[in-house]
């Protein structure tokens, strides 16, 4: 996973820390490379996780431009649709999110340059992460259902968990997964890298507009999932989507049912109680940590408490 875009000395080094347990790197120029291990921050150096500063192996904008060459496989024209959007998704199925300078064409985003920090996101599955709640999902049918964290709490994961846990259990529902930005099941020439199990259809690198509507009208779902809602398209979408009889699974940034009751635009959903469940996770103790399951009046249903 990480041999293809970091050169030896930095993949060396990475070699020497729990990789299994990393989250995500963070590189920026002139700074400390950072690690995030199960919610807690670690400075990388040669000989592995270090808590000195002085010890850490500081980046430079070399670096990033050769992790991003390695990561487009030196064609970065093919990425340049991603690159525009602010990440890229590489073969192994790491996403990379990008800042730097934006450059505009009469208002409109054309690409980044000078590209000065990364967040490279590292995929996990945690097969069974779901197991448990997954009988308050499933009554007589699917329940559509929210899932709320703040970020970087395990809501993707927990997504992919559901998914698989329906194929695991012989739910033969047809999922169309709407992979906005190759998160789930990190597709990569048509195979995902991630398991979704048997019964899921994947619609990568489109908008959930777009994969809302021709998904309904063309792969005929009997659920539709997707990650981090947070627009008025994305909310019509899925208004739309459960009126039309299609179950939805989604999920979206909020810390607690107080904040997702004071999002903007997101009444309509609430007040026609469109989700009949709503997980709440958290980092307390790790990323995934369920904090509740609730009702579609926001009732807490937890029946392991």
């Amino acid at each position: 996973m990480f041999r293809s875009i970091f050169p030896n000395l930095i993949y060396q080094a990475l070699c020497k820390t729990p990789i299994n347990k990393l989250n995500e790197i963070r590189i920026r120029v002139g700074k400390a490379i950072v690690l995030c291990i199960n919610g807690k921050s670690y400075y990388l150096s040669i000989d592995g996780l270090s808590n000195n500063l002085e010890k850490s192996i500081v980046a430079d904008s070399n670096l990033i431009e050769e992790i991003i060459k390695r990561s487009c496989e030196n064609s970065i024209y093919a990425f340049e649709e991603q690159i525009k959007n602010g990440y890229i998704v590489t073969k192994s199925g790491l996403r990379i999110g990008l800042a730097g300078e934006g450059v505009c064409i009469k208002g409109n985003i054309k690409t980044l340059k000078n590209i000065s920090s990364l967040s490279i996101r590292v995929p996990h599955e945690v097969k069974g992460c779901a197991s448990k709640i997954m009988s308050l999902l499933i009554m007589y049918d699917f329940q559509n259902t929210l899932v709320l964290s703040p970020p970087g709490a395990g809501k993707t994961t927990f997504i992919r968990d559901i998914i698989y846990e329906l194929s695991k259990n012989n739910y033969c529902y047809n999922v169309l997964l709407v992979d906005e930005r190759y998160e789930i099941a990190c597709c990569c020439d048509g195979k995902t890298t991630l398991d979704v199990g048997n019964f899921c259809d994947v619609l990568s690198g489109v908008s959930k507009k777009y994969g809302f509507e021709n998904g309904v009208k063309n792969m005929k779902p009997d659920i539709i999932v997707c990650d981090e809602i947070s627009t008025q398209n994305d909310f019509d979408a899925v208004f739309n989507a459960s009126n039309s009889g299609v179950k939805v699974l989604c999920s979206i940034h909020a810390s607690s049912l107080n904040d997702l009751k004071e999002k903007r635009d997101f009444e309509k959903l609430l007040q026609n109680k469109v989700f009949s469940r709503f997980i709440l996770l958290s980092n307390r103790d790790g990323p995934g940590t369920i904090e509740g399951v609730f009702d579609k009046d926001m009732r807490c249903i937890n029946i392991w408490k």
